[in-house]
């Protein structure tokens, strides 16, 4: 049996190559032998995304649960990630599970593990977890039928979509939202989001929210090059002020104005920021990830609020989240948390909280974004994912870890910073950077890069994969 290795985000493999009944099995296994080395009676919340065979390797781990011991709170239908994360609150579970590939390919599934707190569970644990998985599993759970048993025993069904729209009803002015005037739109890409934003927003205009486990083809993750049909809808209709988008366990977010301008998460994150401060009166530290914009520290210095920056992957936001007052957590991929909710990454919140600021101020994004720019001043992000072979990658890696780079083309490297990946400084004010960084999700080296315009950030990359390529 092949070695099985968490990620930045829980264990992610090819469906029927890697991710195998048997393999989710092993790791299964593992997780029930950790939960009870910490509790007598421990129990569990799970459920899957839309992914292909997500109802059968979710039955699986309940199966191994339940043949161990394990008390499992199993959601009806499919879920999001978030879903999961707040089920863990409301039942008091020890562990949340969801299987889910997040934003990666549609060939891809994978096993999320959540904390009783309702985010990422710590690496420390996952750790633990990993170095116990057997070489096989030793429950024969195919003696297990899950119509058989017992309710409210060792198995509970539980309708997590309720419970996750009751507490959004709870939290925010859909009123408000409802009743602005605001034509808005959400594209789910396939995703886990689509059943309740149509019971929340069944007047708005949607797309892809319909059962594809395939996703079409098309990895469901929220960034512009992915969205073509969801742009090219919203410039055609001329009269949608916002267009959400979440990825495929609903926890990330991307988001259009009304003229079809793509709004990454570095602006999302900014204009979270603002809304929160200047007009809901709240403070609280900020905590992004390394490959976030450093506009976040120039607005967090105009509100007076304290700053941290941590490695890439939401679980270190999230331990912070949990020991202090933190008003944001966000990172460049779209996963943002705030205040008030679960130390969780989850874009149909986030969605909301924009469209609970449009409506209650009256203003268009732009608008809104132009505000923001009135305190930071404008910019733009762009990703470029390099696919390069294993060697390649592996040279370019060792390069940056050298100091081998001096410039990229005509960009002289001022200053470098090394918490993860290493982010290229080309002037004192920190207007103009790339981040080069090897994914710990997909064998893809990724570039990352800010400018004062969006040709400016693209000529960064262009740049830097002249010199990548040719080192």
């Amino acid at each position: 049996m092949s070695k099985i290795k968490f990620g930045t985000d829980g264990w992610r493999a090819i469906i029927a190559k890697d991710f195998t009944v048997e393999n989710v099995a092993r790791v299964s296994e593992a997780t029930a032998n950790w939960l009870l080395s910490k509790s007598k009676k421990p129990s569990v919340v799970l459920g899957h995304d839309c992914r292909f065979a997500g109802e059968l390797f979710a039955e699986t781990v309940a199966k191994v649960m339940i043949q161990k011991g394990v008390r499992v709170f199993l959601a009806k239908g499919f879920v999001s990630t978030p879903m999961i994360s707040l089920g863990t609150v409301n039942h008091k579970a020890d562990l949340g599970i969801i299987i889910t590939a997040s934003h990666n390919p549609p060939s891809y599934n994978g096993f999320k593990l959540k904390g009783s707190f309702g985010g990422p569970l710590a690496p420390a644990d996952v750790q633990e977890i990993e170095n116990i998985i057997p070489a096989t599993c030793t429950i024969d759970f195919s003696k297990v039928t899950l119509e058989d048993v017992p309710a409210n025993d060792s198995l509970k069904y539980i309708d997590l979509e309720g419970e996750y729209i009751k507490h959004v009803e709870n939290n925010f002015d859909l009123d408000a939202i409802r009743n602005s005037g605001l034509k808005l739109a959400y594209d789910a890409m396939y995703g886990a989001g689509q059943n309740v934003m149509r019971r929340l927003f069944p007047k708005i205009t949607f797309l892809h929210c319909d059962d594809n486990p395939g996703f079409h083809g098309q990895a469901p993750e929220p960034i512009d090059k992915n969205l073509g049909e969801f742009r090219n809808l919203i410039k055609e209709m001329k009269n949608i002020d916002c267009g959400l988008v979440t990825d495929g366990d609903a926890d990330r977010i991307g988001m259009y104005d009304g003229e079809g301008n793509f709004i990454d998460s570095h602006h999302i994150i900014l204009l979270l920021i603002h809304y929160l401060v200047k007009y809901k009166g709240q403070s609280g530290k900020v905590c992004t990830a390394f490959s976030t914009t450093p506009k976040v520290e120039k607005i967090c210095k105009h509100y007076n609020l304290p700053l941290e920056t941590v490695k890439i992957g939401f679980k270190y936001i999230c331990e912070i989240m949990l020991k202090e007052d933190v008003l944001l957590g966000g990172e460049e991929s779209g996963g943002i948390a705030i205040k008030g909710h679960i130390p969780e990454r989850d874009g149909i919140w986030m969605g909301l909280v924009i469209w609970e600021f449009m409506a209650k101020s009256g203003k268009k994004l732009p608008d809104l974004i132009g505000e923001v720019y009135s305190i930071v001043g404008g910019f733009s992000f762009e990703r470029s994912d390099l696919h390069l072979k294993e060697e390649l990658k592996a040279k370019i890696v060792a390069n940056t870890a050298s100091n081998y780079y001096k410039s990229f083309g005509k960009y002289n490297i001022k200053r470098i910073e090394d918490l993860d990946g290493y982010k290229y400084f080309f002037d004192d004010n920190n207007d103009e950077w790339l981040l080069i960084r090897a994914s710990g999700t997909e064998p893809v080296l990724r570039t990352y890069a800010e400018s004062a315009t969006r040709e400016g950030a693209f000529a960064i990359l262009k740049a830097a994969e002249n010199t990548l390529l040719n080192s």
